[in-house]
């Protein structure tokens, strides 16, 4: 039962009615002095468990904090409630962390935040094992462990608070945490005396989609056709991203704000208080921005590029929809996204193992872009929660088609292969498509039994479906040779055909300025045609599927466009269409005849 004392904080000092769900449980095992770690989603409330226990408690309470703007926005919402709260860091003065330590140490602070750095200094431990410290909060303690996606080696040294505290109360709290990361967690900071409360990660509210990036200019602004007066984030990979980003959504009419960290500190804190309390606002930021924003009504997150890995992409969502209501989340990207978190991966100052951890994150979250799953479903799958399909995200709303892509799978491998594996991505698709470069030529790959045999298909084509065969591990991409593909041990099982290729059906969308479906200028189909257009589709992927082959080697997409413009009426005329020899025409004729006159 938990103390008429922490409701009567949680009413008089917060002003809230009632708990949100599970705040109760993890405030009464703090209340009653254990050691616990609690996993709860962006927008949970965690703040509140332990800082209504912080001021309950007779004794002093120390809050480790990773970053200097969280502390400052938890420390000035403590202070508007009338709380006896500070924080020591280094962007103050030093005679104003030397008065906020010295009242400290007298009592006339109750909650004091500090780094992991700050506090873990011997001299400073020495002082503080004489204080009395009641209650050490660890936040973002997924940082503490080498499994978690933000690993820091000052917060590692916080196992030893264990040793040095041995009768304070240890509680950490963090949004995500795989299962080897839990575990970690619990045995560095506690030796595994601790209580876990793990919070459903499912965020009902939000509504997921994923996109191939094609124009992120018209992605965007179709995204936002219905959000003008709504505030939302849109993430960007790198600074400049967001000053662009920003120019181009005021010139169409939103108001944008830019956030990053080059950025002087004043324009940052100027550019976040506008975000916080005007309505309608849109903030483009990498993610320097974000973490410890509690701004209820954000109606709406979009990264315009690859999120650094599953867990932060989690995080910067949750911004979304704090209030409870519907909100939406949009993530666009490309191949050279891929490129660029892999490149900030090899080049980053981590030692060998954590680069590879990274890697594997960054591998989950392109399969995560790339399923044809429920995104929620997919989403806490990687933190081993597993609910029933969300119904709002694109992959439920419109469920993709799944094609058989043993075939072309194997043609790129192929490709691939017979290029040595020392080759990207352009040049492989450029392979491909028969594109005679002078590159190609000279190192004689025109003449490779590969060349040309995916011309039919475009290039964004090709990007998409290696992009899915990267996020099914057949494919790896070297880094630390540029970029070059290489094939891996699946992916040499599918190309000896010792195993199959499923892939999501991929819709090349074109420029507006081009005439939908036109691919060729001696084509053309009108809108009034596209149903049958369609009906042949649905056709040719019926008798593609019966012989478990890809829909191409039925017919090419060229070919059931000629078929619509040229309407044929006999097997004679049907053998004047592009791509049906006498082959094709016994065996598919007749029945694509059948449909045309259905």
């Amino acid at each position: 039962m938990l103390s008429e004392s922490a409701i009567e904080v949680l009413n008089n000092t917060f002003g809230y009615k009632d708990f949100r769900s599970g705040q109760s449980d993890i405030i009464n095992a703090i209340l009653l002095k254990k050691n616990i770690l609690a996993i709860m989603p962006t927008g949970a409330g965690k703040s509140l468990c332990y800082q209504i226990p912080a001021i309950i408690n007779e004794l002093k309470t120390i809050v480790i904090s990773p970053l200097i703007a969280l502390m400052d926005d938890q420390v000035n919402a403590l202070k508007q409630n009338r709380v006896s709260a500070e924080r020591l860091h280094s962007h103050m003065k030093e005679e104003e962390n030397n008065e906020i330590w010295k009242n400290f140490c007298k009592g006339d602070i109750k909650i004091l935040y500090m780094s992991p750095e700050a506090l873990m200094r011997e001299s400073k431990l020495k002082i503080i094992q004489g204080l009395n410290i009641g209650l050490f909060v660890i936040d973002e303690a997924h940082c503490i462990s080498k499994w978690g996606h933000g690993f820091r080696k000052d917060y590692e040294n916080l196992s030893k608070l264990k040793d040095f505290f041995p009768n304070s109360n240890i509680c950490a709290f963090t949004a995500t945490a795989d299962k080897d990361t839990r575990e970690d967690i619990v045995e560095k900071l506690t030796g595994g005396n601790c209580e876990l409360f793990l919070q459903s990660l499912k965020r009902p509210n939000l509504s997921l989609s994923v996109h191939q990036k094609f124009s992120w200019k018209d992605q965007l602004l179709k995204f936002l056709t219905d959000k003008k007066k709504q505030s939302g984030i849109v993430y960007c990979l790198s600074r400049k991203n967001t000053e662009t980003v920003a120019e181009f959504l005021n010139s169409n009419g939103f108001k944008s704000i830019a956030y990053h960290a080059g950025q002087n500190s004043n324009i940052r804190e100027r550019n976040q208080n506008i975000f916080m309390t005007e309505t309608g606002i849109v903030m483009a930021a990498t993610i320097a921005f974000g973490m410890g924003i509690d701004k209820p009504d954000v109606r709406f997150v979009a990264h315009i590029s690859l999120p650094t890995n599953i867990e932060e992409y989690y995080q910067e969502i949750g911004r979304a929809g704090r209030d409870g209501k519907s909100s939406d989340t949009m993530m666009i990207y490309g191949l050279d996204d891929l490129y660029q978190r892999r490149r900030f991966i090899e080049e980053g100052s981590s030692n060998e193992d954590h680069k590879r951890m990274d890697h594997r994150r960054l591998d989950a979250l392109l399969a995560f872009c790339e399923t044809a799953a429920c995104r929620q479903v997919s989403l806490l799958g990687y933190f081993s929660e597993k609910i029933e399909n969300c119904g709002v995200c694109d992959n439920c709303l419109n469920p993709p088609l799944l094609e058989d892509g043993t075939e072309l799978a194997q043609i790129v491998l192929s490709a691939i292969y017979r290029v040595g594996q020392s080759f990207g991505s352009n040049y492989i698709i450029d392979v491909l498509m028969g594109v005679k470069s002078e590159k190609i030529i000279n190192n004689h790959h025109d003449k490779i039994k590969t060349f040309g045999r995916g011309k039919e298909y475009k290039k964004k084509f090709w990007q998409s479906f290696m992009r899915q065969l990267i996020s099914s591990n057949h494919i790896i991409i070297n880094i630390k040779k540029y970029g070059i593909y290489e094939i891996t041990k699946t992916g040499f099982q599918l190309l000896k055909s010792e195993r199959e290729f499923k892939y999501k059906s991929i819709v090349i969308t074109e420029n507006s300025s081009k005439k939908k479906y036109k691919k060729d200028d001696e084509i053309n189909i009108k809108d009034e045609e596209l149903p049958l257009l369609q009906r042949l589709k649905e056709l040719r992927l019926e008798l593609a599927k019966k012989q478990n082959v890809p829909a191409f080697v039925v017919f090419a997409d060229q070919t059931l466009m000629h078929i619509v413009e040229t309407k044929p009426q006999t097997l004679d005329e049907m053998k004047q269409i592009i791509g049906i020899g006498p082959h094709k025409l016994e065996k598919y004729g007749k029945i694509f005849l059948d449909a045309m006159s259905s």
